[in-house]
């Protein structure tokens, strides 16, 4: 078991990631046709657990984004930290003080002992879910492993970022009948929530086309130790030129459109641009002898990639995260009977002008956001983690289906390395694979939910 985790350690890890990146890619085929494991018998496809009164947490990597989380789980009631994980000690003393602040006892602390110590954290405590917010390459490996110890799994996107991963996570959910959440924050924004109500209503009539995607210059935090420790980013941005981060904009979108619920993606084609900003941003900080200034890297500047689906739909997806820019998901929805956008703007039209999407929002506010919007004020990105997290925690309590579960999390993740194949066969189509197995023909749609 490795007894620090230094910028070393991490490269060698991600190395032999890398191979398995690599290697994915040319098997898919193979592990796209295979038979997983099928012993669960989900109730029309989907997973039902009994209903959790106290629910009992391990909580993995509690740096930026799994502080956030922490602190919303502590909010919510009928939750239990009993354990947090993390190999850098000031992030462990931090959370032990938040759940001692929160009125709890003291968790029992884990990450002394390296990278895989989250492995103790489940063989030592009887939990009932693992959050997992690690760096990508961990997410598979730790919810496989909570699963395999009894617990359902959360993890921060991708959830997966492999083929074999996806199926690995959908095998592990099945044999051992535990839920495995890929959580999708923006399907919980307040725009996309309006959005999904007005779908819903039947304002767009049917759907026709949709847009999204990450645009978040990145440079700088790629660049820089503060929020992703050990380039463990940068170094997925020079082993890999695919859309890396599809789910931001794909989660809302696959709910609106009703992915492997009565829709699936039936293949895509992905392009991508050359690989400047990176480079160029390594010269600027570093100067031009630098070895990061000399280090090619895979990512294109700028990857879109077109979606179709079984219904005839069409949804292009960016990914831009080495130029300068504003940030935006770039949302767009579009039906038969008009269309509505996000960033820069919001509006909508049924006709040949724009109005303000806000106008909607008296006759559409989705009853979720109503009625969790002063719990969710000041909570990360808007108050949507918020959202999130009472909604995980919510299903579990009352023995609910998830809003996204494991095989809407395999279809979103496996864009990854479906435009990775594409583009490195020349812009090929690829044939996205069915993670349901033929159940999303009897998988009821996501429904419009209000209960808190």
């Amino acid at each position: 078991m490795t007894k620090k985790y230094d910028r070393r350690d991490f490269l060698k890890h991600s190395g032999a990631v890398g191979m398995g990146l690599a290697i994915g890619g040319m098997v898919l085929k193979k592990t796209s046709a295979k038979s997983p494991i099928n012993t669960a018998t989900p109730q029309d496809g989907h997973f039902i657990n009994k209903p959790i009164d106290r629910v009992r947490i391990g909580f993995v990597g509690i740096g930026n984004q799994g502080s956030g989380h922490l602190s919303n789980l502590l909010r919510l009631e009928g939750v239990e930290l009993v354990a947090v994980c993390d190999i850098h000690a000031g992030h462990r003393d931090r959370a032990v003080k938040m759940v001692e602040n929160a009125g709890q006892p003291a968790p029992k602390a884990y990450g002394q002992k390296g990278i895989e110590d989250y492995k103790r954290m489940c063989d030592e405590n009887k939990m009932d879910l693992v959050y997992n917010a690690t760096p990508w390459e961990f997410h598979t490996p730790i919810c496989t492993y909570a699963m395999k110890n009894g617990s359902h799994a959360a993890t921060e996107i991708p959830g997966s970022i492999t083929i074999e991963e996806c199926w690995k996570t959908i095998e592990y959910a099945e044999k051992f009948k535990k839920h495995c959440i890929t959580m999708e924050n923006c399907n919980y924004d307040s725009t996309e929530l309006l959005l999904f109500n007005m779908v819903r209503q039947g304002v767009f009539g049917e759907l026709l086309h949709a847009e999204c995607g990450y645009l978040h210059d990145l440079r700088g935090w790629k660049f820089g130790e503060a929020y992703y420790p050990h380039d463990w980013r940068l170094q997925h941005s020079i082993r890999r030129n695919a859309d890396l981060y599809p789910t931001h904009g794909l989660g809302p979108i696959s709910q609106w459109m009703d992915i492997t619920r009565g829709n699936k993606f039936e293949h895509l084609t992905s392009f991508s641009t050359q690989s400047r900003g990176l480079k160029l941003e390594a010269i600027k900080r570093h100067g031009k002898d630098h070895p990061l200034a000399k280090t090619d890297y895979a990512l294109g500047d700028v990857v879109n990639t077109m979606i179709k689906t079984n219904r005839g739909q069409t949804i292009l997806v960016t990914h831009d995260t080495n130029s300068p820019r504003p940030y935006s998901r770039r949302i767009v929805i579009q039906g038969t009977k008009g269309l509505a956008r996000k960033y820069p703007d919001e509006k909508y039209s049924s006709g040949h002008k724009w109005q303000d999407l806000e106008e909607m929002k008296e006759k559409y506010d989705h009853p979720l956001k109503k009625a969790l919007r002063e719990k969710s004020q000041g909570a990360g990105h808007g108050g949507m983690d918020f959202i999130e997290d009472y909604r995980l925690i919510y299903c579990l309590r009352n023995g609910e289906p998830m809003d996204s579960d494991v095989y809407d999390g395999a279809s979103m993740n496996s864009v990854v390395t479906l435009s990775e194949r594409s583009i490195a066969a020349g812009n090929s189509s690829v044939k996205c694979p069915d993670f349901t197995r033929g159940k999303w023909k009897v998988r009821k749609p996501v429904p419009i939910v209000d209960k808190v």
